[in-house]
C-alpha cells in the first residue's frame, strides 16, 4: 500500500481543484468575501460532526495510522478530512459558476 493513501489523494484534490480555477475555469471565486464565508460556515459545522465521527476515545469511522499524517485538530479530527472539504465544496461552486448564466455570477 502506498504510505499516506488519505493524505495523497486529499492533497491533490485541494491541488486539482486550486488549479482548475487558476488555469482553466477562471470564475473569480476565491476573490469573492462570500466564497470565504461559505468555508468557515462548512467548516463551523464540518468540525462537530467530524469531531463527533473520528474522536479517538469512541470513533464510529476509524483510519488507518498508515494512510493519514495523524495530525488531529481539533477533537481528533484529521486534517486530511478539512482538505477533503475544502476540495469538495470548492469543486462544487465552481462547477456551479460554470454553469449558471453570466448575469448570476456576481
Amino acid at each position: 500500500m502506498i504510505p499516506w493513501g488519505y493524505t495523497v489523494p486529499a492533497a491533490a484534490a485541494v491541488a486539482a481543484v486550486v488549479l482548475a480555477e487558476v488555469c482553466l475555469l477562471r470564475t473569480g471565486l476565491f476573490r469573492r468575501p462570500g466564497y470565504w464565508v461559505t468555508i468557515v460556515i462548512v467548516t463551523a459545522f464540518q468540525i462537530p460532526v467530524d469531531g463527533r465521527l473520528t474522536k479517538l476515545s469512541d470513533p464510529v469511522v476509524r483510519y488507518s495510522p498508515a494512510h493519514i499524517t495523524n495530525w488531529r485538530f481539533p477533537w481528533d479530527i484529521p486534517v486530511e478530512d478539512f482538505l477533503f472539504g475544502f476540495a469538495l465544496v470548492t469543486a462544487v461552486l465552481l462547477g456551479w459558476q460554470r454553469v449558471s448564466p453570466r448575469e448570476e455570477r456576481s
